[in-house]
């Protein structure tokens, strides 16, 4: 099939580049362009890289093995304690991880409305989950899906055309992707790949790839859609970098994304700032979609339940993560707190999952011929090393600082 028509097939990458481009990504990349310019651009790419390893394998599983990761975990386990160990496992971390995400996705969200408004954010938090669960609730995959990619289009421009109007210095941007740590910056390297390598993606594009395509006659569709959908959702963040770090001094604090944006319109007018809040709103949106989506995924394909996106259970569990997210938006709740349980169950989640990924793609009686190459191993080895890294030191700043 020709090129340009496997980027007309573009869907499920996109829901998966939707996903990990929300507004903790904005935050962290705008403080890391605010606080070191370009240093820090080395990140971007190698989560980009690890981000793409990891899909693909995972979507290779869906496609070919057709069932989602949560079942093909708990399927591996035949010992009663070990199935149970490892569906708890993922209930928690993932379903609740998934809950405690979607309050900042959705004040994100709200917080590009009100900047385009000025009607408050604490308005506009639950009409975003309203609409989102409008949008689920049809079970309609092929509409959630353009919806999804229209969204990422327009996130994409919004933070393209912000990057473009600041005219980055070319030199010094090529300099950041050799790799550098300076002081201070280690939290935010685990931030950013954390942000980017996200453990609930797996299960959902393991399961939207089965919605799309029919079997392994596809994987060349599906590797176009995984790479160029997630290398555009990489140069949205690295968009939003080169933004921050044209705007600020090097070494400046920022607050918060809303901060940033107003400093962009007197250099820029209202134009700038109207883009880059129609993108912030378009990251909260697509994530509190694709979070819930991801959560009820992942759990029903742990406990055995039906993955239709028509079915009472299934429904029931994205209801109950987007509904958390609403409430907690409407109240005016801070996240911190909950956005910092999430980012632990990622960190302490992901490292497992892609050790038994790996192990999964490596299993002839369910992939046959398309198991992992040498490689792919050695990549996906490479990749889960840093992750666990990323969860080790998630649990230090959790615990110690």
């Amino acid at each position: 099939m020709a090129l340009r028509d496997r980027l007309r097939a573009i869907g499920p990458g996109a829901i998966v580049a939707a996903a990990f481009v929300g507004p903790g990504t904005v935050t962290t990349a705008s403080v890391i362009g605010a606080g070191y310019a370009y240093v820090l651009v080395w990140t971007i790419a190698f989560s980009i890289v690890a981000t793409i390893v990891l899909q693909e394998m995972s979507a290779r599983l869906g496609l070919v093995s057709r069932e989602g990761l949560g079942e093909a975990l708990r399927d591996e386990f035949d010992h009663p304690a070990a199935k149970t160990a490892s569906v708890v496992l993922v209930v928690s971390a993932i379903g609740i991880g998934t809950a405690a995400f979607q309050t900042g996705n959705i004040v994100g969200g709200a917080a590009g409305l009100a900047t385009i408004t000025g009607i408050e954010a604490s308005v506009w938090g639950p009409l975003i989950g309203l609409v989102a669960a409008g949008l689920l609730w049809t079970g309609n995959y092929k509409l959630i899906e353009r919806t999804f990619v229209a969204l990422v289009i327009v996130m994409g421009l919004a933070f393209v055309a912000n990057a473009v109007l600041v005219r980055p210095d070319l030199g010094s941007l090529g300099r950041g992707f050799v790799p550098a740590v300076p002081e201070g910056s280690a939290y935010l390297i685990a931030g950013l790949i954390g942000t980017t390598v996200v453990g609930y993606n797996l299960f959902l594009h393991a399961s939207t790839v089965q919605e799309r395509w029919d079997g392994p006659a596809d994987l060349a569709e599906c590797r176009t859609d995984t790479v160029a959908s997630v290398l555009f959702g990489g140069a949205i963040t690295l968009s939003i970098v080169i933004t921050a770090a044209a705007v600020f001094p090097a070494g400046t604090e920022i607050g918060d994304v809303g901060e940033m944006a107003n400093q962009l319109e007197p250099l820029f007018g209202g134009l700038a700032l109207t883009f880059f809040a129609v993108g912030l709103f378009a990251a909260g949106f697509t994530s509190a979609m694709s979070a819930p989506l991801a959560g009820a995924y992942a759990t029903a394909g742990a406990l055995g339940w039906d993955v239709d996106l028509k079915s009472t259970r299934f429904r029931a569990i994205w209801l109950a993560i987007l509904g958390t997210g609403t409430v907690f938006s409407g109240l005016g709740y801070d996240p911190v707190q909950v956005i910092v349980f999430a980012q632990v169950a990622n960190g302490i989640l992901l490292p497992i999952l892609a050790v038994f990924l790996i192990y999964a793609m490596n299993n002839d009686g369910l992939l046959g011929k398309h198991t992992n190459t040498t490689v792919q191993n050695a990549l996906g080895a490479i990749v889960t090393l840093v992750v666990i890294g990323i969860g080790l030191q998630t649990l230090y700043d959790t615990l110690v600082l």
